[in-house]
C-alpha cells in the first residue's frame, strides 16, 4: 500500500489525481488487478469524470445546488455539514481495474479528488491486487 498527500488550493475544488495515481501503480504488485484508492477524509471524495474545460466547475456547482438550504445541526461547525453530507453521498473510495500497471480508464474519464472543504491537505491510500 502507498499512502500520499494530495494539497488543494480552493474551498471547492476538482483535482484530477489520474497521473498521480498511474505513477504509483508503475511501482506496485501486481501488474494487473484492482487498484483501490481511498481518502481518509469527511469532507472530500472520490469519483472519475470528463474534465473538459469548464466541466470541473459545472460538476462543483450542481453538487452544491443538490442540497436544499436548511438549519443543520453539525455541533462543531453548521455550516460546512453540506461538505460532510456531499462526500459522503460521492464517496470515500474507488476500486479501479488495470492492466499493465494502466488503469483501465474510459476515453474521457479521469480519477478526480473532490475537495469540499478546502483548502487542505489529503491523505490518499492506494491499495492494488
Amino acid at each position: 500500500m502507498k499512502t500520499i498527500t494530495i494539497t488543494t488550493r480552493q474551498k471547492d475544488e476538482v483535482v484530477d489525481i489520474t497521473e498521480t495515481v498511474e505513477t504509483h501503480l508503475r511501482e506496485m504488485q501486481p501488474a494487473n488487478g484492482v487498484c483501490v484508492v481511498f481518502v481518509a477524509h469527511t469532507t472530500c471524495a472520490l469519483t472519475t469524470a470528463d474534465l473538459d474545460p469548464g466541466t470541473d466547475i459545472d460538476f462543483l456547482n450542481a453538487l452544491r445546488h443538490m442540497l436544499p438550504h436548511i438549519s443543520y445541526r453539525h455541533p462543531h461547525d453548521p455550516s460546512h455539514t453540506p461538505d460532510h453530507i456531499l462526500s459522503s453521498i460521492i464517496g470515500p473510495s474507488l476500486a479501479l481495474p488495470y492492466i499493465n500497471h494502466k488503469l483501465l480508464l474510459g476515453t474521457w474519464q479521469r480519477v478526480i479528488l473532490v475537495e469540499l472543504d478546502g483548502p487542505r491537505r489529503r491523505t490518499l491510500h492506494i491499495s492494488c491486487m
